[in-house]
């Protein structure tokens, strides 16, 4: 078997051309209750939109947290004001969809609250170190939720590391299985263009792809990068 190591960007466009434009991140615009891919958001409430999804997807899929956003939006939730004032049992049963709804209501409380403190105006002319420390320092963002704020809601050039990634690119042999967040993102950082437009595509790409055929159990003989990926070479 050959030690053959495809490069991140010959990945990235066979994704591209198979899968097409994602136009990530999902947001609702005026009169509307359930987010579309409409090329991420435009307007401070959509900004807002994306921090709360951010929040709302951890450990659960986005049609879990779709279902969320119609019952905050039917209630003119996406304010940092009204998430305030509502109280945490109310909010949680709005979001029972999204799973782990009580810790998500209490952590939604937390950043509406950051945000009351750090208006989104105000974070978004931060460098990319002082807001990823700014947003670390909330309780209940982590590092996937605080990079995939910057990237979508704030238009930072930060690779979002999840665990579609970890999977397709452990295969592919280009990472390895126990790598930690820090290195897979220095292995994206590195090696393509640092560019939020792109790494926004590319990671809405690594997760359709890890939808279709990289699934846990694989559907290695059908994948459109298999000539590409070591675990079949």
């Amino acid at each position: 078997m050959t030690d053959f190591k495809p490069s991140l960007n010959q990945i990235y466009t066979v994704f591209l051309n198979n899968y097409h434009s994602q136009n990530w991140w999902p947001t609702t615009s005026a009169k509307e209750f359930i987010p579309k891919y409409q090329s991420g958001p435009k307007t401070e409430k959509q900004k807002l939109e994306v921090i709360f999804g951010a929040i709302l997807t951890q450990n659960t899929s986005w049609k879990n947290v779709e279902k969320a956003f119609v019952e905050l939006n039917k209630k003119d939730l996406i304010d940092v004001d009204k998430i305030l004032k509502i109280k945490k049992e109310e909010l949680a049963k709005l979001i029972k969809s999204s799973g782990y709804f009580n810790q998500k209501a209490k952590k939604l409380k937390n950043v509406a609250l950051f945000l009351k403190e750090n208006p989104i105006k105000k974070l978004e002319k931060l460098n990319i170190p002082k807001l990823r420390k700014k947003l670390l320092s909330v309780n209940g963002i982590g590092p996937e939720t605080a990079d995939s704020i910057m990237l979508y809601a704030f238009n930072k050039s930060i690779f979002v590391i999840d665990a579609y990634t970890k999977r397709i690119f452990s295969r592919v042999g280009l990472a390895k299985k126990n790598a930690s967040y820090d290195e897979l993102q220095a292995l994206f950082h590195k090696n393509i263009k640092r560019d939020s437009r792109l790494f926004n595509e590319y990671h809405a790409l690594i997760v359709e792809h890890a939808k279709r055929y990289c699934r846990k159990i694989p559907l290695c003989n059908e994948c459109i990068i298999k000539e590409k990926c070591k675990k079949i070479i």
